[in-house]
């Protein structure tokens, strides 16, 4: 800890600060703040109800005014901090409020009602947590089949673009042939072209091979990305030609060549082209609302737009859920971010 203490505390200047030291600091928080402020602020939100969050300000973590039970009352009365006219402050409880007047009482005394106007008390508040955000979903709503299909999909179309995505990329970084140059540029040229653009044609693709309303349909469009290849070509470019010949030597078919040789070498361009395909399929949103129609079978973004209505939309729910949804993402980079460097470095390399 002191060798990590002495790193974040040195200055360029010595003992003194040097002007690129502070801009040095002023840079390295405001990134901070900027990439894990909005973070924070949502697992923050999703603990609070519909009134905190409609509360301004706005605060990042949840508060709750405290309440009390009081003698001749059913019900737990809230707790203000009122400013009386001698300049004193005193916790009292609401009773009701009339427009801008509140009766407030003493708890100690609550048979007498004191008016108070709104502007002279401040609520007395605790860090409360809304722990039903995150229980309702899963009790009264169908999150987990949701979940079940956003894991299947995501698995599923993660598998098969690692295969057809390394069939391409072997093909064009491997094998010579006619018009390989122009097919890679027109794959890559693809990367240009937005979904919306052909969000039609492809409807009808999936319509004509009865796909619609399934998993498979909204699985097998997306499995061959543009992505995906170029960064596998580039990586087994870097694979000498001389190890596949010696192989072919050996009587070793183009398949063995393939499984046993190419692929075990990309293994680090491979697990980058994972989480690619692990954000993009778990966050898709647009194709499955297109493709899907019944409700067992929406996807957990599809799922999450349920809780938007018309006239109401229930934000505390969105943000739990949202929380929810981000934890595989989360574990997934974590586990295999030691192969974005070593993989998408090893893209450039021949």
């Amino acid at each position: 800890m002191s060798g990590v203490a002495a790193f974040l505390t040195r200055r360029r200047g010595g003992r003194s600060w040097h002007w690129t030291d502070t801009v040095t600091w002023l840079w390295l928080v405001g990134g901070l703040v900027i990439m894990f402020g909005p973070a924070v602020w949502l697992v923050g939100s999703s603990f609070k109800t519909p009134a905190q969050l409609a509360e301004f300000p706005p605060t990042i973590l949840p508060y709750v005014g405290q309440q009390m039970s009081v003698e001749g009352y059913d019900k737990p009365l809230t707790l203000y901090t009122v400013k009386l006219p001698d300049g004193s402050s005193k916790v009292m409880a609401e009773v009701r409020r009339i427009g801008i007047v509140a009766q407030m009482i003493d708890p100690k005394a609550p048979k007498d009602i004191i008016k108070v106007n709104i502007a002279d008390r401040q609520p007395v508040r605790e860090i409360g947590f809304a722990t039903e955000n995150y229980t309702e979903p899963f009790v009264h709503f169908d999150f987990l089949r949701y979940l079940r299909n956003s894991v299947f999909v995501t698995a599923m179309a993660t598998l098969i673009t690692l295969l057809t995505n390394s069939m391409a990329a072997f093909a064009l970084s491997k094998y010579k042939f006619r018009g390989r140059d122009f097919t890679m540029l027109l794959i890559v040229g693809t990367l240009m072209v937005p979904l919306s653009v052909i969000l039609v044609p492809l409807y009808s693709v999936v319509s004509a091979f009865g796909l619609l309303d399934s998993l498979w349909g909204v699985i097998l469009p997306t499995v061959a990305t543009p992505t995906g290849v170029f960064l596998l070509r580039q990586y087994m470019l870097t694979i000498p030609d001389e190890m596949l010949d010696a192989a072919r030597m050996d009587n070793a078919s183009e398949w063995q060549i393939y499984w046993r040789i190419v692929l075990p070498l990309a293994a680090p361009a491979l697990a980058v082209l994972a989480i690619f395909s692990v954000v993009w399929r778990w966050n898709d949103f647009l194709w499955p609302l297109v493709v899907l129609s019944r409700k067992e079978l929406y996807t957990l973004q599809v799922g999450l737009n349920t809780y938007a209505g018309e006239l109401n939309v229930q934000w505390h729910y969105i943000l739990a859920m949202t929380v929810v949804t981000m934890i595989p993402v989360v574990l997934v980079f974590v586990f295999l971010q030691r192969y974005i460097t070593s993989g998408i470095a090893g893209t450039g390399l021949k």
